[in-house]
């Protein structure tokens, strides 16, 4: 038999809090991370609303004016090479350490891996390339490479963690932290590793947000209580979100021989592509429906045993719309309609580190037993109508839950997780 794996420890910087206890408070009472934002000084830009980090200060490229929250070991040796999310990530790394029980020298081995997940840093890279085209290449900073492109967080963390097994960073956009997730089972399957850091991560600055306007991806609404509203009929766009999560994978009896805190099983993956469009879903959800058909299969669970999916959904017209077809296309003919929600609605959209973020909301509400609403949502559009969209927070045990991401380029995943029972 393959070995199974469980998530023991889970860490978080994100726009509806920074430690688990406020993250689990604001989802059951739906209270959103969004602020009001000017950017760049241009009142004209018709990007409003942002799901803010609070009690981090990384608005200068020069991390000795960075200040973060107290109770993180972070010493300037390591600042010197991290961009902003690398910061997030390293707080939110150090709590989902201890939240499993662990001490950091426990993942200086040979059997604990690091996967990770982001965009890299477009603040720092183009500020160094800045300096360099200033001094016509004459000089520049020898920590711009490893501060800015997208594998920072893979460089930094393995160097200041001391991993010894696998580190590999993903990139398939918005699907990639679940890329991360799914890769991370499967090395533990194997046997190849016995436990596996997950990392994802974003910024919310100009250079990584506002390149999404040009897409006509974000939404105009300057309304924080209502930008944010996936399945929604007047969704115009996404609200964009930063941070950083992290989870503690552990193979069952490497857990269970140091008696470790479990949140739920990680019980499969599935991932399939559009094979349509280098930026929006396939309009009948082909790769999306395919994914979760493949997770059933990978886990050996049966759609009606999910109980809940956290949605992709983005509040993009093209987006919600395609996934709601996917749902109903997986369930069709079935009896069984799981509630479904997108947490987005409350912690604005994450790109690379959503699949992470959602995986990580999804274990909590498995182990605290609830189930997240659809906050925001007024009017459901009609080609959403088939599924099951609480509106408010379900005070119920789920004990099958799927995560669905979906990435440029038609890069889809779905994660399966469920309730353990020993």
């Amino acid at each position: 038999m393959m070995n199974r794996a469980l998530i023991t420890g889970l860490g978080w910087i994100s726009s509806i809090g920074n430690t688990q206890a406020a993250v689990g408070e604001n989802l059951r009472l739906q209270r959103h991370g969004f602020e009001t934002v000017t950017w760049l000084g241009n009142p004209r830009i018709t990007t409003k609303v942002l799901g803010t980090v609070k009690g981090f200060e990384v608005s200068s490229h020069d991390w000795r004016d960075w200040r973060w929250p107290g109770g993180y070991e972070i010493t300037p040796e390591i600042l010197r090479s991290l961009p902003p999310h690398g910061l997030y990530a390293l707080c939110a790394c150090q709590q989902a350490i201890r939240d499993a029980g662990l001490v950091a020298s426990d993942l200086a081995d040979k059997e604990t891996a690091l996967f990770t997940a982001s965009a890299g840093s477009p603040f720092m890279l183009h500020h160094f390339l800045g300096q360099m085209h200033q001094a016509k290449a004459e000089r520049g900073n020898p920590m711009g490479v490893v501060s800015s492109i997208s594998g920072t967080l893979n460089f930094n963390l393995a160097t200041f963690f001391k991993i010894q097994g696998a580190v590999c960073g993903f990139v398939s956009a918005c699907a990639s932290s679940s890329h991360a997730l799914g890769y991370a089972l499967d090395e533990i399957r194997l046997g190849r590793q016995k436990r596996v850091l997950v990392v994802g991560a974003e910024e919310v600055h100009a250079e990584t947000v506002l390149p999404f306007g040009g897409m006509r991806a974000l939404t105009p609404n300057p309304d924080p209580e209502s930008a944010s509203r996936p399945f929604d009929r007047r969704r115009d766009g996404f609200v964009s979100t930063g941070g950083a999560v992290a989870l503690i994978v552990e193979e069952v009896q490497t857990a269970r021989e140091r008696s470790a805190p479990i949140y739920a099983e990680l019980a499969g993956w599935g991932q399939a592509g559009d094979g349509h469009n280098v930026a929006m879903s396939h309009p009948e959800g082909r790769g999306l429906a395919e994914a979760m058909t493949r997770a059933f299969k990978d886990s050996g669970l049966t759609r009606e045993q999910v109980d809940y999916i956290n949605a992709h959904a983005t509040s993009t017209p093209v987006g919600d719309r395609s996934e709601a077809v996917a749902i109903g296309k997986v369930y069709e003919g079935s009896s069984r309609r799981p509630k479904v929600s997108s947490t987005k609605a409350l912690t604005g959209h994450g790109l690379s580190m959503s699949g992470a973020l959602e995986t990580a909301i999804c274990a909590l509400a498995i182990r605290d037993g609830f189930i997240p609403g659809c906050a925001h949502l007024q009017e459901v559009d009609p080609a959403c109508e088939h599924l099951d969209l609480p509106r408010e927070t379900v005070s119920e045990k789920p004990a099958v839950v799927l995560n669905n991401s979906s990435g440029f380029g038609g890069s889809n995943v779905c994660i399966a997780l469920r309730a353990w029972g020993g």
